[in-house]
C-alpha cells in the first residue's frame, strides 16, 4: 500500500488574519459590555485553528460537537469549553468530562448531568435556553422556564446556573432585534428575583446577533454572544445584514482547485431534460456556445456551488456535480489552462462541508 499524493483540491487557512479577526470582533464586543464564546465548529474544529482560539482573548470556545471540545482538551486548550447543541442523555458521560458548560431545554438532563458530575467529582454549568419565536430549541412557556431554574438552583449540588440564552436565525429565520433582547434580558430578571442572585450569564443569540452590537443598539443587560461566521468569513453580516464588516478580512478560508478539462459547448443541456444526479431540477439559461471548465472538486466536497465565490472576475459558477465543479469561463480575466488552479472565497456552508470532507487537504499558514 502507497500513501496518495493528493495535492488538489485544497483548503488554505490563513492562522495570522483569524487571529485579527477575533480579537477585531471582541474589541467591538466588550465595549458593549459582552464576552464573546468563539464557535468552531464552522471550521470542523481544524488543530491549527483550534490553538488560535485558545491563545486569544476571548471567553471561552464552543462547538455543537464534542469531538471538537476532545480536540482542545487533548491540545491543551485552557479556555471554557462550552457545548452548544443542547445535549443527548446518550452523551451526557462526554459531555461532562469535555465541557465546563452547556445549553439546555429539558430538566430530565439537566438531572442526568447532576448525577453525572457526581460521578466524576465535577461541577458543570448550564445555561437555560429561551424560545424567543426562531422554534428550535428552548422553553416557549416562560414560567416553565423559571421554575426549572429554581429547581436547578435549589436542588442540583454540582450543577451551577450560569444563566439563560437564546437561538435566532437558524431555523425560523427570525431577525434579532432590540425588543428580542429586551424580552431576554426581562425573563433573566425574572430568574434572578426567584432564585435570589444575580446570573453570570445572558447570551443574545450568534452571529446574528452581532449586528445590534456594530449598530449600538444592543440593550444592556445582554452579556454573552456566540460567535462563529461573523469572526470567520464576515460575508453574510456584509452581503445580508448590510453591515460594514471592513475589520474582518474575508479571506481566511481559500479553496484551491484545479481545472481538468476546457472545452467550448452548448450552455443549455441537449436532450429531453429529467434530473440531475442529487434528483434535482437544474435552472438553465441559454447564452449559446460557450467556454466551460470542469475542476476536480464536487457537491460531495462543498455541497452548495452557489455558495462558492471565484477570485478571477469574469470567472462564473454554473453548476455542480457530484465530483465536478463546472464553470464559464468565457469572460474571464485571466486566460486560462488545465492544470490551472483557481481560488474561491468560502461562505458559510461550503466551509462547514470543505473542512470535514476527507477528499479535501487543510493547509494552515
Amino acid at each position: 500500500m502507497y500513501n496518495l499524493e493528493k495535492k488538489y483540491p485544497y483548503v488554505e487557512v490563513d492562522l495570522k488574519k483569524l487571529s485579527q479577526n477575533i480579537e477585531e470582533a471582541l474589541k467591538r464586543c466588550r465595549a458593549a459590555g459582552i464576552e464573546v464564546t468563539c464557535i468552531v465548529k464552522g471550521f470542523n474544529g481544524i488543530p491549527d485553528a483550534l490553538k488560535v482560539y485558545g491563545e486569544s482573548s476571548c471567553f471561552g470556545v464552543g462547538s455543537s460537537r464534542l469531538e471538537h471540545l476532545n480536540d482542545a482538551r487533548m491540545m491543551g486548550v485552557e479556555k471554557p469549553l462550552m457545548a452548544i447543541r443542547i445535549p443527548m442523555l446518550s452523551e451526557v458521560p462526554d459531555l461532562v468530562r469535555l465541557a465546563d458548560m452547556s445549553m439546555n431545554s429539558e430538566l430530565t438532563v439537566i438531572k442526568a448531568i447532576d448525577e453525572e458530575c457526581e460521578r466524576q467529582g465535577k461541577t458543570h454549568g448550564v445555561i437555560l435556553m429561551a424560545d424567543l419565536g426562531d422554534l428550535r430549541e428552548g422553553y416557549w412557556d416562560k414560567q416553565e422556564m423559571v421554575e426549572v431554574a429554581v429547581t436547578v438552583e435549589k436542588e442540583y449540588k454540582n450543577i451551577h446556573l450560569l444563566g439563560i440564552g437564546t437561538n435566532l436565525g437558524c431555523y425560523g429565520s427570525i431577525l434579532a432585534t432590540p425588543e428580542k433582547m429586551e424580552e431576554l434580558i426581562q425573563i433573566a430578571r425574572n430568574i434572578e428575583e426567584a432564585i435570589g442572585r444575580k446570573l453570570e450569564i445572558v447570551s443574545g443569540g450568534a452571529t446574528t446577533s452581532f449586528p445590534l452590537v456594530l449598530n449600538g443598539t444592543m440593550p444592556a443587560g445582554i452579556t454573552h454572544l456566540r460567535m462563529g461566521e461573523g469572526i470567520l468569513l464576515g460575508k453574510d453580516l456584509e452581503d445580508l445584514w448590510h453591515q460594514d464588516m471592513s475589520f474582518i478580512h474575508k479571506d481566511v478560508f481559500t479553496l484551491k482547485a484545479e481545472i481538468i478539462e476546457i472545452k467550448k459547448k452548448p450552455s443549455y443541456p441537449v436532450g429531453e431534460i429529467f434530473v440531475d444526479c442529487f434528483g434535482g431540477e437544474g435552472q438553465y439559461i441559454d447564452r449559446g456556445i460557450r467556454t466551460r471548465a470542469l475542476l476536480a472538486v464536487g457537491k460531495v466536497d462543498f455541497a452548495l456551488d452557489s455558495q462558492l465565490v471565484p477570485r478571477i472576475p469574469g470567472v462564473e459558477v454554473i453548476g455542480s456535480s457530484s465530483d465536478h465543479l463546472i464553470l464559464d469561463i468565457e469572460d474571464s480575466a485571466t486566460p486560462l489552462k488545465v492544470g490551472d488552479i483557481l481560488e474561491f472565497d468560502l461562505r458559510y456552508s461550503t466551509m462547514v462541508y470543505l473542512t470535514s470532507s476527507k477528499y479535501v487537504r487543510i493547509e494552515c499558514k
